[in-house]
């Protein structure tokens, strides 16, 4: 039997995420919590796992203490057989500055490259919800011969303008690569789609690192994986791309197949959590097959107390984890994180609740998001006048969401 190649699994996970604030206040967009149990790095590192990528390297930088206690607990791998997800912090290894964009990252790590001496490196974003099978990219890479294959999901050409879009000739080749264009041409066959860069990339070893060291000698470049590094291959007529729509996970219905999500803004967040709670969910969480792995903590389970005409304990169309406590309260289309409790009388809807939110007795919360440890005070009121919000100090998305960030008070009513 062939031995199969050794892939090195590397996830992009430094990322600031100004557009997620105030959730990013205090930790990293890949920290942020998601789907009442998970963190947003979990769906990377869960593909990579699962798809028996098993010596992972996280990349981090930004306000990463949060993120680098969650891979500690949670991500311990087997070390008899050198198995590991480990964080990686910036080092300054080649001077004192910090990593200058993702290609850089990857650069001022190369010493993990040379102590793995890969056949091939998986080089996957940490803020994206998705599922993936990452071996069957990996062997579509070694069949098409090129030094970098990049996973693209196919999306409809007006909405190319939002995305890094990769044009693409005969034998899966990319002719070019433009972030939001406004005159994407169509893909071969399907004129009214383009293929968007989904952020995740397979490259063969030795290409990734000539075109590493060819970009850090560039005083010009932004030293970006995709808009420099793919890029200068891409000219170089050695990129390909594979379509994320090729790819089966086991487990996966119809409904949820080839879902992908980027929730870099509140708005999509606030909208990728939503698609988790409906009876048919757009993302099926519980597909066993191919699981999200993270860690649930020692908590007892959920419970809903009180089945009185005046208050009943009751939730419907939500995802609710262990240790929430509905205590008389009423909870609709909502995402409750371990250890939140709903007073009696108070109404719950459309929302995101964080750790350890409480909310009070007769207190009604719509269409937000609120982080980790906030107290919403008994009687108050969320998300039921705009106006009002605004002249709280409250943060409001375009789409109409109020957040509220970890331990931000709210006022009594």
């Amino acid at each position: 039997m062939a031995q199969r190649p050794h892939v090195l699994g590397m996830v992009l996970a430094g990322g600031e995420g100004k557009r997620l604030a105030p959730l990013t206040r205090d930790r990293a967009k890949p920290a942020v919590p998601f789907g009442a149990n998970y963190r947003i790095v979990d769906f990377a590192l869960s593909n990579l796992v699962n798809g028996g990528c098993l010596r992972i390297a996280v990349l981090t930088q930004y306000k990463s203490h949060s993120l680098d206690r969650h891979i500690a607990q949670t991500w311990r791998m087997a070390p008899l057989f050198n198995h590991y997800v480990m964080s990686v912090p910036a080092q300054m290894r080649l001077g004192k500055r910090w990593f200058e964009g993702s290609a850089d990252a990857v650069y001022q790590n190369l010493n993990l490259i040379n102590d793995e001496r890969p056949d091939y490196i998986a080089i996957f974003n940490a803020d994206h919800i998705y599922r993936m099978d990452p071996w069957q990219m990996v062997l579509a890479h070694m069949e098409g011969g090129a030094g970098v294959t990049v996973a693209g999901i196919r999306v409809p050409r007006s909405e190319a303008f939002r995305y890094g879009v990769l044009e693409v000739g005969p034998n899966h080749k990319i002719t070019n690569c433009r972030e939001k264009p406004g005159d994407a041409p169509g893909m071969p066959g399907h004129p009214k789609m383009v293929f968007a860069s989904m952020g995740n990339f397979v490259f063969s070893a030795d290409a990734l690192v000539d075109a590493l060291r060819a970009d850090a000698e560039n005083e010009r470049s932004s030293h970006d994986m995709s808009g420099n590094i793919v890029t200068m291959m891409v000219q170089a007529g050695d990129a390909n791309v594979y379509d994320f729509a090729e790819n089966t996970v086991p487990g996966a219905t119809d409904r949820d197949r080839g879902y992908w999500r980027d929730v870099g803004t509140l708005d999509s967040y606030y909208d990728g959590n939503m698609d988790l709670v409906s009876v048919h969910p757009v993302f099926n969480l519980y597909n066993s097959q191919w699981p999200i792995h993270t860690s649930q903590g020692a908590l007892p389970p959920a419970k809903f107390v009180f089945d009185e005409d005046t208050r009943r304990g009751a939730a419907y169309d939500s995802t609710v984890s262990s240790g929430v406590i509905i205590a008389g309260g009423t909870v609709r289309r909502s995402v409750l994180s371990p250890g939140v409790l709903v007073h009696s009388s108070a109404i719950v809807e459309d929302a995101v609740l964080l750790q350890d939110v409480e909310i009070g007795r007769g207190a009604v919360v719509r269409r937000a998001i609120l982080d980790k440890n906030v107290k919403v005070p008994p009687g108050a009121r969320i998300g039921v006048d705009a106006a009002a919000d605004r002249a709280r100090g409250f943060r409001i998305s375009e789409g109409g969401v109020v957040v509220l960030g970890k331990g931000d008070e709210v006022p009594m009513d």
